[in-house]
């Protein structure tokens, strides 16, 4: 049985993670920043007749981290699996969205992970053992898309920390994945700032992708099978980055990058031969005495060599890097 802590649990997927933790029999720590919002994770909890402990966690909040982390290690000695799920959207233009909206999409979905991960690495340290589950976004893999610029920024930026963060908690046993789906369906837009202007000089983007995003929800994946993704990559080896739904493939690579002429998402070069890794098959060349770059992985040589001296560890794909 697994401890774990959620971030992010009021509703979609946050609560259907929470409970899907629960049905394997793992202790699970929901947490939101109103406790008094958690009526829908308590009554999703009941009908699938499991448990979930419910705590109080404003992940734009250092004292508010500092005493769920505190709360959670009390109640349970250890934290096994933190996902960072907790997240907002705002849409607007680079030029003319809200200073605070951009500074709100960052405190939330960059910094609210990154406090959440130094509040528990100093336990998982301790104890060489513990999982890292960062919730991106296929924006977060894909070039950037007007409208919509600072999220997919700020999953960019959870991404590329989260790669870094692999390798320098590698040695302490402790894993981290990147979640990346496509379109889900999630009250994450409902509570969106959205930046509708007639008179904007961009009025005519911000309304087409209002309305496509508005057209595309009927359509959107069930949060099962994101929160699916989630429990498996906690508890199964595997890559760092995990894309999840059609769309989620559909769009990586990025549409400036070139697909073989067979129409499968193919970089040219080497195939990445790191164990379990999604992305076999889609190394493209780097400089001279290199074979190929793996998006997942980074480069790749014919040896597995990656010209810095480290090796890929067997079996340890996701944070992949071994000395």
């Amino acid at each position: 049985m697994a401890v774990v802590l959620i971030t992010g649990c009021s509703g979609g997927l946050g609560l259907t993670t929470a409970v899907e933790f629960a049905r394997r029999g793992d202790q699970v720590f929901a947490s939101l920043r109103d406790t008094t919002r958690a009526d829908r994770l308590r009554e999703a909890a009941r009908v699938a007749g499991v448990a979930v402990e419910v705590v109080e966690l404003d992940v734009t909040d250092d004292d508010s981290v500092r005493r769920a982390v505190a709360q959670v290690l009390a109640a349970a000695g250890q934290i096994d699996v933190l996902v960072n799920n907790a997240a907002v959207a705002h849409y607007g233009t680079v030029e003319l969205m809200p200073w605070e909206w951009m500074r709100a999409t960052f405190e939330t979905n960059f910094f609210g992970a990154l406090r959440t991960i130094r509040a528990v690495l100093p336990s998982m340290r301790e104890r060489t053992s513990g999982t890292i589950v960062n919730v991106s976004s296929a924006n977060g893999r894909m070039r950037g898309l007007g409208f919509a610029g600072m999220y997919g920024a700020s999953k960019h930026a959870l991404g590329t920390m989260s790669e870094a963060l692999a390798m320098e908690v590698e040695p302490f046993n402790i894993s981290v994945v990147v979640i990346e789906p496509g379109a889900f369906r999630s009250n994450i837009v409902d509570n969106a700032g959205v930046q509708l202007d007639p008179n904007s000089p961009y009025a005519a983007l911000e309304t087409a992708e209002y309305a496509a995003g508005e057209a595309g929800d009927s359509h959107d994946e069930d949060p099962a099978v994101v929160a699916a993704a989630i429990v498996n990559a906690a508890t199964t080896p595997g890559p760092l980055h995990v894309l999840v739904g059609d769309d989620a493939e559909l769009g990586w690579p990025p549409p400036s990058r070139p697909r073989s002429r067979s129409g499968s998402r193919r970089f040219g070069g080497s195939d990445c031969s790191r164990p379990g890794c999604v992305s076999a098959g889609r190394a493209r060349p780097t400089g001279p005495g290199l074979s190929g770059r793996c998006p997942n992985c980074g480069p790749v040589r014919a040896d597995g060599d990656d010209g810095t001296g480290l090796r890929p560890r067997a079996g340890r794909a996701r944070t992949s890097w071994a000395a």
